[in-house]
C-alpha cells in the first residue's frame, strides 16, 4: 500500500464545555476540545503530527499548538470564515493521503458570548472597511443585511415565504429539543419566530444564530493508524470546496449559493448522490443559509427550498431528510465560525451515538451516508464533506 492510497478517517471528536461558559478563554477550551478528542480516538498527543487551527490569536496555529505542547510537521491556519474547517479537513485528508502526516488535529475554541458580556468586544458589524469592503460599510452594509438581502431575493425570485424561512427555525429548535447539550431547547412556533424583534428585514431575531462560547476538536488519521483507535473509523468520501465573491457587487445570483459548486465536487468524488445521503449537518447562521445551501446541495430544485423545508423534513423524528440533528447554530452553539461542530455532529451520528437525536434508517439502523456543509463569510466560500462509515 503507497501513501498516496491511503485512505482517511475521523477517528475523534469533541466538544469543549459550550454555550455559558463565563471563566474560560479560547485557549482552555482549544486545550480541554482537544484532550477530549484524542480520549475519544483513545491515541496519545505523540501520535499527532499535522495541525489546524484558525481565529485565535495572532499566529495561528502556532500560538494553539504551543499551548497544547504540540511541535507539528505539517500545519493549517486557512481562513474563510464558516467554511474553515471543511476546508482544512479536506487539505488534512489531502496530506494524511499523501503521506505528509499520520494524525492532523483540528481545533476551535471561542468565548464570543462571554467577551460581549464582559466588555472585552462588542458585537461585530463588520469585517472592516478596507479593500473591496470600502464600497459597502460606509452605507450601513452589515454581514446580517447581506444575508438579509439575498433571502429576500429568494422571496422574490421563487415565492419563497417568510413563514417557510421561520420553519427552519422550529424545526432546528425541535432537534435541539433532543439535546442535552443544546444551549436553548425550548420548543418555538412559526408566530415566535415572526412576532420578535426585526434584526434586519426580514429575519427578526429567531432568523439568526444565538451567540455562544464553546470549542470543538476533529482527529483525522490514516488507515493504519485507525487499528489503534477506540473508536469505530468514519471514512472521508469526497470534498469539494469553492469561493465565489468577497463584495456583493460581485456576487452573480443572490439565490445560488458557492455549496452549488462545492457540493457537486464532494458527490461526483465521493461517489455518491445526494437522494442517497441519511443526513445533513449544514452551517446555520441565518434561516435562509439552510434552505438555499439544500437547494444548492442537490437535495431539491433551485426555488423549491421553501416547500422542502415544510412537513417537518428537517426534523430527527419522523424527517425525510434530518439537517442539524444537534440544533444547529440557531439552537445549540454558535461560538463564531461553526464549521467544525457541524463534523463533530455528523460523525457521531455515524457512529450511533447521538443518544435522542440519533437518525435511523427506515430499518431501524444507523445512518450510511452524511454530508456536512460549511458557509462562510456572506456566502463567500463553501465546503461540503461526505462522510460514511
Amino acid at each position: 500500500m503507497t501513501a498516496a492510497t491511503r485512505k482517511v478517517a475521523v477517528v475523534g471528536v469533541s466538544l469543549s464545555d459550550c454555550g455559558r461558559v463565563d471563566e474560560a478563554t479560547p485557549y482552555t477550551l482549544h486545550a480541554q476540545a482537544a484532550r477530549r478528542a484524542l480520549t475519544d480516538a483513545g491515541l496519545e498527543r505523540a501520535v499527532v503530527d499535522g495541525f489546524a487551527s484558525a481565529g485565535t490569536g495572532v499566529l495561528a496555529p502556532v500560538e494553539v499548538a504551543e499551548y497544547l505542547g504540540l511541535r507539528p510537521t505539517w500545519v493549517d491556519s486557512t481562513s474563510v470564515g464558516g467554511a474553515t474547517w471543511e476546508v482544512m479537513a479536506a487539505h488534512a485528508a489531502d496530506a494524511i493521503a499523501a503521506g505528509h502526516a499520520r494524525a492532523v488535529l483540528l481545533v476551535y475554541g471561542s468565548t464570543a458570548r462571554a467577551d460581549v458580556r464582559a466588555g472585552r468586544r462588542t458585537g461585530n458589524l463588520s469585517f472592516g472597511a478596507r479593500g473591496p469592503l470600502q464600497f459597502e460599510v460606509p452605507y450601513g452594509h452589515t454581514l446580517i443585511a447581506k444575508y438579509a438581502m439575498a433571502a429576500r431575493r429568494h422571496m422574490i425570485e421563487h415565492g419563497t415565504t417568510i413563514e417557510q424561512l421561520a420553519d427552519v427555525a422550529v424545526q432546528a429548535r425541535a432537534n435541539a429539543a433532543l439535546n442535552p447539550d443544546a444551549m436553548f431547547r425550548a420548543p418555538i412556533t412559526v408566530d415566535d419566530v415572526l412576532d420578535g424583534p426585526v434584526i434586519a428585514d426580514p429575519f427578526t431575531k429567531l432568523h439568526c444564530c444565538i451567540r455562544s462560547d464553546g470549542g470543538a476538536a476533529v482527529l483525522l488519521a490514516a488507515e493504519d493508524v485507525v487499528r489503534d483507535c477506540r473508536t469505530a473509523p468514519v471514512w472521508i468520501l469526497g470534498t469539494g470546496e469553492h469561493v465565489s465573491h468577497a463584495a456583493m457587487s460581485e456576487w452573480p445570483d443572490f439565490t445560488r449559493s458557492p455549496a452549488a459548486v462545492s457540493g457537486r465536487l464532494a458527490f461526483e468524488r465521493a461517489g455518491v448522490r445526494p437522494s442517497e445521503i441519511d443526513f445533513a449537518q449544514i452551517y446555520d447562521a441565518f434561516t435562509y443559509m439552510t434552505l438555499v445551501t439544500l437547494e444548492d446541495l442537490g437535495f431539491c430544485a433551485k426555488g423549491e427550498g421553501g416547500d422542502f423545508v415544510g412537513k417537518g423534513r428537517l426534523r430527527v423524528e419522523g424527517g425525510q431528510l434530518p439537517v442539524n440533528t444537534d440544533g444547529g447554530g440557531l439552537s445549540a452553539q454558535h461560538p463564531g465560525m461553526r464549521g467544525l461542530f457541524l463534523l463533530v455532529e455528523a460523525v457521531r451520528q455515524l457512529r450511533g451515538e447521538a443518544g435522542a437525536r440519533q437518525v435511523r434508517g427506515a430499518d431501524g439502523g444507523l445512518p450510511r451516508l452524511g454530508v456536512a456543509a460549511g458557509t462562510g463569510g456572506w456566502f463567500c466560500s463553501s465546503a461540503t464533506m461526505v462522510l460514511g462509515r
